[in-house]
């Protein structure tokens, strides 16, 4: 696995549809799809959530191979999860040795937990896709603002979760120049045993976590220098306001949770 194959995080600018609806109603959709997503049963629903996720991908020109390739660094999760699922579920045995058998539920629920951790997955790329982190963290500013009212310090909680956010496509970067610069004089990171590449990411991680700290240090003078105190009163590049196309997203989001639910007690 490439280290370029790690895509959370990234945004991807464009002037589509998605990309111009307000980061609250994008977080508010994926919520709602996530709800939709745990509630579906049947494999109808399944149909149904990935008819919309296909839809906001084409809409949003985000290229499935970009998803795809996002999709790498966590493609041993969802096999070992489908694996446990397969072996480890009760039912009628189809196969079994010893203590290990397979049964048809077992099979079913493999497969709609692959399904389900896909789309999860690829409904949360599709956010920070299409959200720039300052978008981002101005929409969850707003969604929790209802909150400073007990004290919670929303906006450094906002702000932080999207530094974070942001912080791994840039540490991945910074850790792809410093292999490239280790492979110049020599270090082999591919060929040995498992305390052979152990030991060769020592000079990698060195580096690193010295760039990241760094980086973090620049952040923090960059923030003193301006007199920055929080969220309050600071300008804005772009004022947040719902328009009608957020209004129907919003619909389709809520009316997606209902058909699945529908749909669940349908029992199909």
């Amino acid at each position: 696995m490439a280290l370029k194959d790690i895509t959370l995080g990234q945004y991807f600018p464009g002037n589509t549809v998605i990309h111009r609806l307000d980061p609250r109603t994008k977080l508010l959709f994926t919520i709602l799809y996530i709800v939709a997503l745990f509630s579906a049963k049947g494999g109808l629903a399944y149909a149904v959530l990935f008819v919309t996720l296909c839809a906001c991908i084409a809409v949003s020109k985000i290229r499935p191979k970009t998803i795809l390739r996002g999709m790498k660094p966590i493609l041993f999760i969802i096999i070992l999860t489908a694996v446990l699922n397969i072996f480890y579920t009760p039912g009628d045995p189809i196969w079994q040795w010893k203590f290990l058998k397979i049964t048809v539920e077992g099979l079913w629920a493999a497969f709609f937990m692959v399904l389900r951790i896909s789309f999860l997955i690829t409904c949360t790329f599709m956010l920070t896709y299409t959200t720039s982190p300052i978008m981002l963290t101005d929409g969850l500013e707003k969604l929790l603002g209802p909150l400073k009212k007990v004290h919670v310090p929303v906006h450094e909680l906002s702000m932080m979760m999207s530094i974070a956010l942001r912080f791994i496509p840039t540490l991945i970067e910074e850790t792809d120049k410093i292999m490239s610069a280790q492979k110049a004089r020599g270090a082999d990171f591919d060929t040995g045993n498992l305390f052979q590449k152990a030991k060769a990411l020592v000079p990698l991680l060195v580096p690193l976590f010295i760039s990241a700290f760094r980086r973090a240090d620049e952040l923090a003078t960059a923030m003193e220098c301006r007199c920055y105190h929080g969220g309050e009163g600071r300008t804005r590049l772009r004022q947040l306001r719902f328009q009608g196309s957020d209004i129907a997203a919003l619909i389709l989001g809520a009316a997606l949770v209902a058909v699945v639910l529908i749909f669940r007690t349908l029992g199909i």
